[in-house]
């Protein structure tokens, strides 16, 4: 039986760069930073209320993906080709410039919704993600 969801893995450009894009711009935690003995590098990340849900921040090639599918993939990213997911806000105006302030390109400014106020923002590598505030 399947109990939740535990890992969404997020394709980044540079791990280093996306770990201080979530942790310094988003307010995620660092929960995992680790390297293999062959220097695969496993970083997850997790916004500091739901610790049981992690990023997986996960460079793109080898072992993962092969190096001549990896410059495909790559150049999918940087042009925003994918959206992850939906971050979850009490306030998604006041979210909205809290991360304006710190930087954090926006696709879309907060728009009500049917299903509440939303704003779509992207990452360092080009992913996007719905910011929203689900409606009362």
């Amino acid at each position: 039986m399947i109990k939740g969801l535990s890992h969404v893995h997020v394709w980044v450009l540079d791990q280093e760069s996306a770990k201080a894009f979530y942790t310094e711009k988003l307010g995620f935690e660092v929960k995992t930073d680790r390297r293999t003995e062959d220097g695969f590098r496993w970083i997850t990340v997790h916004a500091v209320h739901q610790p049981d849900v992690v990023l997986v921040l996960g460079e793109i090639g080898p072992p993962m993906i092969a190096e001549h599918q990896a410059a495909k993939l790559r150049e999918l990213v940087a042009m925003g080709t994918f959206g992850v997911g939906v971050l979850r806000t009490d306030d998604c105006r006041a979210t909205y410039r809290e991360l304006v302030g710190k930087g954090v390109e926006f696709l879309e400014e907060p728009q009500r919704r049917p299903y509440g106020v939303e704003a779509v923002l992207r990452d360092d590598s080009g992913n996007w993600f719905a910011l929203t505030e689900a409606a009362p």
